[in-house]
C-alpha cells in the first residue's frame, strides 16, 4: 500500500442524477481502497444523509461492477443545508442542519468528504470547507454549466440522448410537413441545446443566453418553406426567454406565463410560431429521459479519470479542491472557483458561429 494522508473519507452524490455517477464513485473508491487502503463511508441520499447520519461502510463488492450502471448506488437528494440560513424564518433550521453535518463528520471519524454533484453540490462543499471540514468535489451535470472545468460528466451522455431524439423527430416532421419544437434541459445555460442542436441539424436553436425574437424565427421558417423545405426542427433550452420576457423581473415573467397557461417553453414557442406563421407546429418535452440510462463511453472515461484524480488529492491531503478537465489535462481548482457561479454560453463561442454558419437561426 502507498502512504496516504487521508485514512477515512465519506462519499455522497447530491442534486439531480445523471449518467456517470457510478463510474465516478468507482473511479474514486477503487484506487482509494486498492492503492491506499482507505476506509470508505458511503453516505445515502446526498447531504440529507449526512444530516441524518444515514451511512454505511463500503466494501469492494459495493463499487465493483458499477462502471456501466446509470443513476447512483448512493441515492441522491436536493437537500441544501445552507439555504435555510438565508431566510430568517428558517435560520435556526439551517443552522441545525449544518451543525448536524459537522457533528456526524466528527462521529464518523472522517478525514475528508467527497461530494459528486453540480453547482449547488460544490457550492455546499465550499461552504462546508469554510466551516472547517475537508472537502473534495467532482463536477457532475448534464448542463455542463460548472465553472472551472471544460466538461462535466453526464453531458456527453445527455447530448447523445438529445441528439437521437432530434433525429427521430426529423422523420415525423418530414412526414407531416410540420414544425417540431423539442425542449431540452438547461435552465440558465444552453450548452446542451446548442450542441444537440448542431449535432441534430436543428433549424432553430434557442438558448437562455440569447433572448429570441419570434419575428426573426418566423421569417427564417417562412424562408425555408419558400425554398421548398416542408418541415423544420426547433431546439429550445428550457430556460430560453423572449426579448420581451428578458426585460421582466422573475415574478412578472412567472405571472405572465401562468396567465398564458402554457406548461413550458416548448409549448409557448410552438404557439407563437403557429400564430405568427400559420404553420402546423407541435411540441415535445424530452424531460428526465435526458438524465437516465447508462453513461456513454466518453462519460465513463471522464468520470473514471476525475474519480482517480480525486483519490490522489485524498492521498496527498489536498483538500478544498474540485477535480476538473482543462484541455486534455485532468487537474483541480479551488472549490471556491465553481461556488455560486454558472458557466453560461458566451455570445462569441465558436459553436454559435458554427450553428449560424450551417444555416441555423438563433432567434436574434
Amino acid at each position: 500500500m502507498k502512504s496516504t494522508v487521508t485514512k477515512t473519507f465519506g462519499i455522497l452524490t447530491a442534486g439531480g442524477d445523471c449518467p456517470g455517477l457510478n463510474a465516478a464513485i468507482r473511479g474514486v473508491c477503487r484506487p482509494a481502497y486498492d492503492r491506499y487502503g482507505m476506509e470508505i463511508i458511503g453516505i445515502s441520499n446526498g447531504y440529507r444523509g449526512l444530516v441524518e447520519n444515514y451511512t454505511r461502510l463500503l466494501h469492494p463488492e459495493d463499487f465493483w461492477g458499477i462502471l456501466t450502471r446509470g443513476g447512483t448506488i448512493l441515492g441522491t437528494s436536493r437537500e441544501k443545508p445552507f439555504k435555510s440560513r438565508s431566510k430568517d424564518a428558517d435560520r435556526k433550521l439551517g443552522e441545525d442542519k449544518v451543525a448536524a453535518i459537522k457533528e456526524n463528520y466528527r462521529i464518523l471519524g472522517l478525514d475528508c468528504l467527497v461530494v459528486l454533484g453540480g453547482n449547488g453540490t460544490n457550492t455546499t462543499g465550499w461552504l462546508l470547507s469554510q466551516e472547517g471540514l475537508n472537502v473534495v468535489g467532482l463536477p457532475k451535470t448534464i448542463d455542463n454549466d460548472i465553472v472551472g472545468t471544460d466538461y462535466s460528466f453526464g453531458f456527453d451522455s445527455a447530448l447523445a440522448i438529445a441528439t437521437e431524439a432530434i433525429d427521430r423527430l426529423h422523420s415525423t416532421a418530414q412526414s407531416h410537413s410540420r414544425v417540431m419544437v423539442i425542449e431540452l434541459m438547461g435552465h440558465k445555460a444552453g450548452w446542451l441545446a446548442l450542441y444537440a442542436g448542431v449535432a441534430g441539424g436543428g433549424d432553430v436553436i434557442l438558448l437562455p443566453e440569447l433572448p429570441y425574437d419570434i419575428n426573426v424565427i418566423a421569417r427564417h421558417l417562412e424562408e425555408r418553406a419558400q425554398k421548398g423545405k416542408s418541415f423544420s426542427i426547433v431546439v429550445v433550452a428550457e430556460g430560453a426567454v423572449s426579448k420581451e420576457e428578458s426585460l421582466m423581473d422573475k415574478k412578472e415573467r412567472k405571472r405572465r406565463r401562468q396567465e398564458e397557461g402554457s406548461p413550458s417553453i416548448a409549448y409557448r414557442v410552438a404557439g407563437e410560431i403557429e400564430r405568427t406563421t400559420g404553420m402546423e407546429t407541435r411540441a415535445t418535452v424530452l424531460g428526465y429521459t435526458q438524465r437516465g440510462g447508462i453513461p456513454s463511453a466518453s462519460d465513463r472515461v471522464l468520470a473514471t479519470s476525475l474519480g482517480a484524480a480525486a483519490a490522489e488529492l485524498l492521498a496527498e491531503g489536498r483538500y478544498g479542491r474540485m477535480v476538473c478537465l482543462n484541455g486534455s489535462e485532468v487537474c483541480s481548482v479551488s472549490l471556491e472557483t465553481p461556488a455560486e457561479k454558472i458557466k453560461t454560453v458566451p455570445r462569441d463561442h465558436y459553436m454559435i458561429d458554427t450553428a449560424v454558419a450551417v444555416g441555423a437561426c438563433m432567434g436574434i
